[in-house]
This record gives C-alpha cells, sequence and structure tokens, in this order.
C-alpha cells in the first residue's frame, strides 16, 4: 500500500470495503478492495484463482490490475487486495438517477450498453469464466456509451458464509441480484443469466418502481416467478421501449431452477431476432465465406463498401474490407472521400470497437482521407466532424495499452486540431490529461512520445485556456522525455515546442527554471539546423528570461555547456538569412538586456556590434528592429565601453 495514497473509501460492498486511492508515482485513480480471509491459506487460495483473470482481454471487461496480501496489524486481519480501475459512473448510478425521475431509460442507449454486456458474458463463460457478484454497481460506465464488467470473483471469496449473513443483514440490497442457488453458494454461469435478468428487469422498472420495492421485487421472484407478469405487463402499459421483448425474455432468464434458464447464447440469439437494433451491438463471430473473402480482394471501391454493409456483423469481413481499401491508389479510392462515406467508415469502427486489428486499419485509412482533404482544402468539413472525435476517443479509451493505435489517434486529432471547434471538444474530454498520463506510462516508446508532444502543442497553441491544473505536471513530463532523448532531433523538435508553449501560459515552476533552461540551450545546441527546434526553444528561453532573472543568469552562465551568448552568436551565423530565428534571438537578447547585473555580460561577450548588425540588415522587419534598439537603449544607458577587442568570450 506504500505506492498509494488513500483519497476516499466507499460504501461496503459484499466481498470488502472499498478505497479510492491514487498512485503516488503516476496520479492515476485507481480502486482497492480490500477481502477479509480467514487466515494464510484462505488468502492463497483465493489469490491463485484470481489469478488467470489478469490474462483476461476484452474491451468490455475491466480486469484487476495487481493483486497483494496485506497484514493490517491495527485490526489483526489479513487482507487480499485486489486493484481496479476507477469509474465515477455505473448502471447503478443511473438507474438511482432515472428512479428518481420517474423517467424511462433511453431505448437507444439501452440497446448499446446491454449489447455490450452481453457480448462481454459472452466471452467470459466461452472461458469458463464465471462473474459471480454481477451486479448494476459492478458494470462501470467508463464513458456514457461504453462499459465494462467489473469486480469478478471466485469461489474462494464467495463461499463466506459468515461474510455473506453479515453484509446481508447490514445492507439487504447487496444480495438482491443473486441468483436463488448462488445464495446456498451453489455457483455457475445460468447464476450470471438471473444476475443479468435482475439488471435487466432494475432498468426496465426503475420508471414507475421505488428502490425497495424493486428490491423486494428481486426478491421476491426467487419463489414467486409469476411475480413477474404483472410488473412486465405493467412495463408494456407504461410504454418501456422494448417491454414486448423484455416480457418474453426475463421470465426464461429468471426461472428458479439453473437447469431451466437460458445460457448467454440463447439471449444473444433473442436479443438478435426481436430487438432488431441491439444486434448490432454483438459481435458475430465466424469465417468469412470464400466468395465474400474473393468479392474483397478483386472489387473496386463501390463493390468493396456494399459488402461492408452487407455483412456489418462480420469484424472479418469489415477487416478484409478495409485492408483492401487501403491498398488502393488514391485515385483508385477516390480520396478525399465525401462525408457519407466517412460515416459509413465510422459506423463500422463503432461497431467492432473491441476489434483492435480493424480499428488499426480504419485509422490508416482516415489518416490517408484527411491528408488528402487536408491538401486540397484545409477547411474540409470531414475535420471538424463531431461524431469523428467522438468515435475516436471511445475507441482509444476501449483499448488503453495499445500503444500502435494510440499513436494514430494522436495524429488524426492534430490533424482535426486545425479546427477551433474540435479543440474545444478534446479539452472538455480532458484529452490533455489523457496524453500527460500515456506520456509516463509510455515514455519508452519513441512515436508514441513524439505523437503525445505534437498533439499536446496542437491543443495549446490556440486555445483560451482559463483551468492550468490539468497542465501541472506537463513541464515536469516534457523535460524528463527531453532529457531522455538526448539524440533525438524530432523529439527535441516536438518537447522545445510543447515547452515553450508552457512557459508563455506560466505553467513552469521557478525550481524547474535551471533545468529546463539547460535542456533548452541543449538542444540548440545538438540541433542548430532545425529552424523550428531553434525557434521554439529560443522562444522558450526568451519567456522565462523575461519573467525571472534566475532564468536569465542560467542562459548567460549556465552550470554546463557553453553559454547562452555564445550559442545565440552561433545561431546567428548559421541563420542570418532566416529573419525568424534572428528575431527570436533578438527577442531573447531583449529580455536579458533588462537586467541590470547581465549587462556587463552583453558588453564582454561583444553583443552590442551584433546587435547592431542586427538592425541594419533587417530594417524591414519592424519587431526585429524594437527588439534590437532595446538591447542597444539599455547598453547605452549602462554607460559601459561598446566592445572588447578580441573573440568574444564564452559565457
Amino acid at each position: 500500500m506504500e505506492k498509494y495514497q488513500v483519497l476516499d473509501q466507499l460504501n461496503p460492498g459484499a466481498l470488502g470495503v472499498s478505497l479510492v486511492v491514487e498512485d503516488i508515482k503516476t496520479k492515476v485513480k485507481l480502486v482497492i478492495k480490500q477481502v477479509a480471509c480467514r487466515d494464510n491459506h484462505h488468502a492463497n487460495k483465493a489469490l491463485d484463482e484470481l489469478m488467470p483473470l489478469l490474462e483476461l482481454q476484452h474491451a468490455h471487461v475491466s480486469v484487476y490490475r495487481e493483486m497483494f496480501i496485506m497484514w493490517n496489524g491495527q485490526i489483526s486481519t489479513l487482507f487480499l487486495c485486489l486493484v481496479m480501475d476507477y469509474s465515477k459512473e455505473s448502471f447503478q448510478k443511473v438507474i438511482e438517477k432515472k428512479r428518481e425521475e420517474r423517467a424511462v431509460i433511453d431505448s437507444e442507449w439501452m440497446r448499446n450498453v446491454l449489447g455490450q454486456v452481453l457480448d462481454a458474458l459472452d466471452y467470459l463463460h466461452r472461458l469458463d469464466i464465471i462473474h459471480r457478484n454481477l451486479k448494476p454497481s459492478n458494470i462501470a460506465l467508463v464513458s456514457c456509451n461504453h462499459c465494462k464488467l467489473q469486480e469478478l470473483s471466485c469461489d474462494a471469496l464467495m463461499t463466506h458464509r459468515a461474510k455473506w449473513n453479515i453484509r446481508a443483514e447490514e445492507d439487504p440490497f447487496q444480495k438482491s441480484w443473486m441468483a436463488p442457488e448462488a445464495l446456498n453458494f451453489s455457483f455457475s454461469q445460468k447464476a450470471d443469466i438471473w444476475s443479468l435478468g435482475c439488471i435487466i428487469l432494475d432498468m426496465v422498472t426503475c420508471s414507475f418502481m421505488e428502490a425497495t420495492e424493486a428490491m423486494l421485487l428481486r426478491k421476491s421472484i426467487r419463489s414467486l416467478p409469476d411475480g413477474l407478469t404483472g410488473v412486465l405487463s405493467t412495463a408494456e402499459e407504461r410504454g418501456v421501449p422494448h417491454a414486448e421483448t423484455f416480457r418474453s425474455l426475463l421470465p426464461q432468464m429468471l426461472q428458479i431452477s439453473p437447469s431451466e434458464r437460458i445460457t448467454i447464447r440463447d439471449v444473444i440469439a433473442l436479443a438478435s431476432s426481436n430487438f432488431g437494433s441491439l444486434s448490432g451491438s454483438l459481435t458475430r463471430r465466424g469465417t468469412v465465406p470464400a466468395f465474400i473473402a474473393n468479392m474483397l480482394l478483386e472489387g473496386h471501391v463501390s463493390s468493396t463498401l456494399e459488402a461492408m454493409q452487407n455483412f456489418s456483423n462480420w469484424p472479418d469481413v469489415q477487416l478484409k474490407a478495409i485492408n483492401r481499401l487501403l491498398g488502393m491508389p488514391d485515385q483508385e479510392l477516390g480520396l478525399p472521400w465525401p462525408t457519407e462515406l466517412v460515416e459509413e467508415l465510422l459506423v463500422v469502427m463503432k461497431q467492432h470497437e473491441r476489434t483492435l486489428d480493424l480499428q488499426l486499419s480504419a485509422c490508416a485509412l482516415l489518416l490517408r482521407h484527411m491528408g488528402q482533404a487536408l491538401v486540397q482544402d484545409p477547411a474540409a468539413e470531414t475535420l471538424r466532424d463531431s461524431a469523428v472525435t467522438s468515435a475516436l476517443l471511445s475507441i482509444m479509451r476501449s483499448h488503453p495499452d495499445a500503444q500502435q493505435l494510440l499513436v494514430m489517434v494522436y495524429s488524426l486529432f492534430s490533424i482535426m486540431c486545425s479546427q477551433k471547434q474540435t479543440v474545444k471538444e478534446l479539452w472538455r474530454a480532458k484529452l490533455c490529461e489523457h496524453i500527460l498520463e500515456r506520456l509516463g506510462t509510455f515514455s519508452r516508446n519513441r512515436d508514441v512520445c513524439i505523437s503525445g508532444l505534437s498533439l499536446l502543442w496542437a491543443l495549446l497553441v490556440d486555445a483560451v485556456i482559463m483551468d492550468k491544473a490539468p497542465l501541472e505536471k506537463a513541464p515536469v513530463l516534457v523535460a524528463e522525455l527531453l532529457d531522455s532523448y538526448p539524440a533525438d532531433a524530432e523529439m527535441a523538435e516536438a518537447a522545445c515546442a510543447v515547452l515553450w508553449l508552457l512557459s508563455l501560459l506560466g505553467c513552469i515552476k521557478e525550481r524547474l527554471f535551471e533545468g529546463v533552461v539547460s535542456l533548452l540551450l541543449r538542444s540548440i545546441r545538438l540541433c542548430q539546423g532545425r529552424a523550428l527546434l531553434v525557434n521554439n526553444a529560443y522562444r522558450g528561453l526568451a519567456s522565462l528570461a523575461k519573467v525571472s532573472e534566475l532564468a536569465a543568469l542560467q542562459v548567460v552562465m549556465p552550470k554546463e555547456g557553453s553559454g547562452g551568448l555564445a550559442l545565440a552568436r552561433e545561431t546567428y551565423e548559421q541563420h542570418k538569412d532566416d529573419p525568424e530565428v534572428v528575431e527570436n534571438v533578438c527577442m531573447l537578447l531583449a529580455h536579458l538586456a533588462s537586467y541590470q547585473d547581465i549587462l556587463p555580460v552583453l558588453v564582454s561577450c561583444g553583443i552590442q556590434p551584433l546587435v547592431q548588425e542586427i538592425k541594419g540588415r533587417f530594417t524591414s522587419s519592424l519587431e526585429l528592429v524594437s527588439y534590437a534598439e532595446r538591447v542597444l537603449l539599455r547598453l547605452d544607458k549602462a554607460q559601459l565601453p561598446c566592445s572588447v577587442g578580441g573573440p568574444p568570450a564564452s559565457a
């Protein structure tokens, strides 16, 4: 527990106490469920049973990040600690809110999330894994349209009779979603079906039943299954969407005898045949028929798109089709596509969100499309379409550890940031925080770092930022990356650009000035030939020197390496025909000259004749001349010698 800081304690669950914590190093918010164990044997048995869950990979199943055993000496209790992702929202919160409002749950939202739950439970059951603790609070909402099953349990934790009895007395809600046989510690896949049926029942009735009334209903149907008839008739009378289908589905899920209960595949089959639109959320599995594969490999754009539409539920068909499109030359592909075709691609991406290979290929296709759209029209409609933004955010969060996908999504967002509305949407979606978290997590992946820094720059460059709190850890992270890749010019270019903007925003604290100035000077020294890097590095130095004499002194008299004044002279000699570079060098010199203690150093390094030369060469650049005149005026007022003979000293 040493690496976590406890932030809050949630209401006790059936298995134990949950603590909201923050990882001290990464600042990521997590939940640690502490399950009291009888002894070491009990804890280790549970740990052994839970370990396989760490290997699960599904977009709608939240796996444990870590598991460990801890002894609490203060209360003489042994705990099994299960570390999981923190989600503020859950199905329980949605149901409670709708219950308070006496409102029906949106049918489209319900179609979408139930499809995700069915797909996730089918995945678990095919692996012979039982959830055992399925209830609304254990279905987390990662985003408004993306849910995950969480808190999977094991036999060792669910057969502690004393613990269950105590929890049931403390909170009768805790076990009201459990199947009749599970109360006697008999768990099977059919027990999960009962729990899922209770969850659906809760969602169906939340507009006309109070919480206690709903809880009593869930308990009563364990012995009186006919109790469903009346409440489902009421749902139909109240106009609850799909009430007729639920009337046929729920009695089959909530059979008292497990042997008479339907399986998850039966539920999916009924959903596919009766719900129509719900079937779109379920992933169809199977092999692509040979004639379809041939058509995809040989067809043109129109036939490929037709196949995608006709076989929308087949992820392997969609993947083959997208790869076929990727292999076509731009002329044959007809890029950039009209909005309708992009929307068609987005539909495929959303429908098969958890198929990583498909998302990688689809993002590559989007990158080609957007690249061509930018060439032809920088204000192309697709680039400001919020549907693209929403789809990419959802896909990125569905595959948090897919680094190649992250690079592609970041690249797409960087293109889209040419539109101010997109930048606002991404700020609202807390993308800045996401980037900083990933820069810390994947600091060894050069591509993730460069694409993340480039996107961070795009988000900062024109944004009106009212709340700078999300950027607090940005300077340290960016400086660490710049220090970790000392000879990487592309990384230095991206990092210097972000550091410049952070300095302008006042996000770099004084304690970091010395280190940041040193890194900027080093970047210029190593990459003098890259004008963009040099410009941004000098802008960053000038911004820091403007607000801090400490930073200005570090520029002229660094602890390591040659001084910034000698470096400025070298930069001028190499870029003397580039007005932008020369202007940024002059801007830095103007801010340095504002400090009395630095004027003697400027004189001893021969800065005055250098600035006079610059002023004479760039008379048409008003901003540049203004900076030059400020430096010369300060030196004249100081009544110091104009120059010192011999070559300029290093400072």
